[in-house]
């Protein structure tokens, strides 16, 4: 059976995405990044799908770039001249950033151990954070004399606050779980052998809900970071309008007023 870097399954809404390269501990290679993107770019455009969860196979959930490929120059990033791998950033790994930024789908990372560098900042670009009593993060770029490229020093400082942002950034140390929970990067500390399953049970929760109101609240989340008061409540009034249009919406006050579960369609 042929493997691939990213294994996809997909039950009832709910994606599980499993970064699948193990014996790198799920390091941001060519072709793994390559299958994200693939899944990510197009996700908006499902409107099956409601929730998706990301994880790591094995003992890891990414440990960040590949060393290899940055040692041997095996990738346009790591060769050629200064603009040449400027614009391989561009085209490869920072479409992540952009790619999960601009994901209206739910996501949940299920971090089930290391989180390091860009494996760390993939974990910020998640929704909601669970881990597992062995996930450890670290933005460690300064171990291989590289700086936070991927979109880490736009995320983290959003999950963290900028001071805890910059002393990760700069001392390249290493939050626990516990550290990691007090710090507000992770929701819950959930056992090794449930944390899955409890982040599919916590994305089939919120898939249990209109599809099209979750995904225009998370867009408005993440859009009012940017915005001042005025130009959030008119982004919120926009969207407020769309949905109010939508049959789901109809069906989830009629349900509440008629005490039973709804039935929502997908419009």
């Amino acid at each position: 059976m042929t493997s691939t870097p990213v294994r996809i399954d997909i039950d009832d809404g709910v994606a599980t995405l499993t970064l699948d390269e193990p014996e790198s501990r799920n390091a941001l290679s060519g072709p793994v990044v390559a299958a994200l993107l693939d899944f990510v770019e197009k996700a908006n455009a499902d409107a099956s799908l409601r929730c998706i969860v990301l994880t790591g196979a094995g003992k890891g959930f990414c440990s960040g770039g590949n060393l290899r490929e940055m040692r041997d120059g095996t990738h346009p990033m790591f060769q050629g001249a200064p603009h040449a791998m400027q614009e391989a950033y561009r085209n490869h790994i920072q479409r992540i950033p952009r790619a999960f930024h601009a994901l209206d789908v739910p996501v949940i990372a299920a971090v089930n151990g290391a989180a390091i560098g860009a494996g760390c900042d993939l974990a910020c670009m998640a929704d909601i954070r669970l881990a597992s009593p062995s996930a450890r993060f670290a933005e460690s770029f300064l171990r291989v004399g590289l700086i936070s490229g991927d979109g880490g020093a736009w995320f983290l400082p959003r999950v963290v606050g900028p001071a805890r942002a910059m002393e990760m950034a700069l001392t390249c140390a290493e939050l626990d779980a516990e550290t990691a929970l007090a710090w507000g990067m992770v929701s819950r500390i959930v056992p090794a052998e449930t944390l899955l399953a409890e982040a599919q049970a916590q994305a089939r929760h919120i898939a249990a809900f209109p599809a099209l109101s979750a995904r225009l609240n998370k867009r408005l989340i993440r859009k009012s970071l940017g915005m001042d008061l005025d130009q959030s409540l008119e982004m919120a009034a926009a969207f407020q309008a769309i949905v109010q249009h939508s049959e789901d919406q109809k069906e989830a006050v009629a349900a509440l007023l008629d005490r039973r579960n709804p039935n929502y369609r997908g419009t």
